[in-house]
């Protein structure tokens, strides 16, 4: 069946400061004319062990659900049970909020941070989205100078083969036109500096999960360095139109004096955000990272990215950073922790009709339960068991999932026909992988109200 239509509720009447436990209230919004390029961005904190939580006092469930609806007590009731199934372990963190009044109806340890995993690119694309703007699009271009003809890189992971054709294209029309015949080609990848490992990273990451970041790559070719590979496809493109490449493909940085013959745009920020969100892609998180880090005027790397999205969120939209560690934009990092409050905080946003034309790509961009060719999609066994297969079209969320950690933060329309926003988050579970999934699957269906 299709999702039910998503439509973001009027302006939420306030923004109370937070108060963690019984009756807890999302915090206040922080004025919004702070210009993110401006503010004194805080370095991020030590590096964060594998087992280490940052653990508050437990948490009970808010008040005695006095004020709660029927329905709503319901959801809290059985989330009670639900949430100490043996599959999720001992550490669980769990909140769900009602969109429409901010109200919190179920929180278990939700200010305890957990590694969040891939719920992380939720605070990389409200990051990017909000500092560079849902229309932003990324350039890649060529340029010539010195019989040297240089493709430059403009943190376009959507860089297609079929682009660097119509831009062969141009510049052999260029070329030809000048009377030129042979060139050696080099590339340009200096907009991001040389790549590392994040804290939290092994190498064991490359190349299966991420490949090094750079600011160049075409095809999304899973290679060690993908700037070359990109201007090695460059030189075989040239070579079919008559053109002589001299040597090997080589690095140089762009001069002021070069020409430029060709350029490429991407789609529109809004659309790429979409598919990594949809798909958990990893390299476009971490590209997307760096490009809002350097728009804000910050070193486009993980310190500087990191900083950047903790100033967004916590400046501009007053979400709480209480316990929050961020050292990369995918969420690959052993090192992060974030609480499930503040990853409900951010999801949110989404239900604000004032940051619709901004964030929508994210809420657009959720996996939908049962969505062939999404994290949430039969392939990966989601949401097709007895108790969660009610859920399958009803509930949009972001899945998580790393070794010892899986997380699925969303959106789901209550039973009272209200919106609920959730965000379940376990660490150290020894059950099987498929197994953890289930119960989480299970805890978004008791949100829904279809699993009774």
């Amino acid at each position: 069946m299709p999702p039910p239509t998503f439509t973001p509720g009027a302006r939420h009447r306030h923004r109370k400061p937070k108060q963690f436990g019984p009756g807890a209230r999302r915090a206040l919004v922080l004025a919004m004319a702070v210009p993110v390029t401006s503010a004194v961005l805080a370095a991020p904190s030590a590096f964060a062990a594998d087992e280490k939580t940052t653990a508050t006092t437990p948490e009970a469930t808010p008040d005695t659900n006095e004020s709660l609806n029927s329905a709503d007590q319901a959801i809290a009731a059985n989330l009670n049970t639900r949430v100490v199934d043996e599959r999720l372990g001992g550490n669980v963190s769990g909140v769900v909020l009602d969109a429409k009044s901010d109200g919190t109806v179920w929180d278990h340890n939700g200010a305890t941070a957990l590694m969040p995993a891939s719920n992380t690119k939720l605070a990389t694309a409200t990051a990017a989205l909000t500092v560079l703007g849902p229309n932003h699009r990324f350039q890649t271009k060529a340029v010539y100078g010195d019989g040297t003809l240089t493709l430059v890189g403009g943190g376009d992971r959507t860089l297609t083969s079929a682009d660097l054709a119509e831009m062969t294209k141009d510049a052999v029309a260029g070329l030809k036109a000048a009377g030129r015949t042979s060139v050696k080609v080099a590339v340009d990848d200096s907009l991001f500096p040389e790549p590392t490992l994040a804290p939290g990273w092994n190498d064991g990451y490359y190349l299966d999960s991420v490949a090094p970041v750079r600011a160049l790559v075409v095809d999304g070719h899973a290679v060690t360095d993908t700037s070359i590979d990109a201007g090695q496809v460059f030189a075989k493109q040239l070579a079919t139109h008559g053109i002589t490449v001299d040597g090997d493909v080589t690095r140089r940085t762009e001069e002021v004096t070069d020409v430029p013959v060709a350029r490429h745009k991407s789609a529109k920020l809004s659309d790429i955000v979409h598919h990594m969100i949809k798909v958990s892609d990893n390299n476009a998180a971490e590209t997307l990272l760096r490009m809002t880090a350097l728009r804000a005027g910050q070193p486009a790397t993980f310190e500087g990215g990191t900083a950047v999205v903790r100033d967004v969120l916590s400046r501009r939209y007053g979400v709480s950073l209480e316990n929050f560690e961020m050292y990369d934009g995918s969420g690959l990092s052993r090192a992060n922790r974030i609480p499930a409050r503040t990853l409900a905080e951010i999801l949110d946003l989404l239900t604000e009709k004032r940051y619709e034309h901004r964030l929508r790509s994210i809420r657009d961009g959720l996996p939908v339960a049962g969505e062939a060719g999404s994290t949430l999609g039969p392939e990966w066994g989601r949401f097709d068991d007895a108790n969660s297969s009610c859920a399958v079209g009803k509930v949009h969320a972001k899945t998580g999932t790393l070794t010892g950690a899986t997380a699925l933060s969303g959106l789901t329309q209550g039973k009272d026909g209200r919106w609920k926003v959730f965000s379940f988050v376990e660490n150290g579970s020894t059950a099987n992988g498929n197994a953890i999934k289930d119960a989480m699957d299970g805890l978004a269906a008791t949100v829904n109200g279809c699993w009774t």
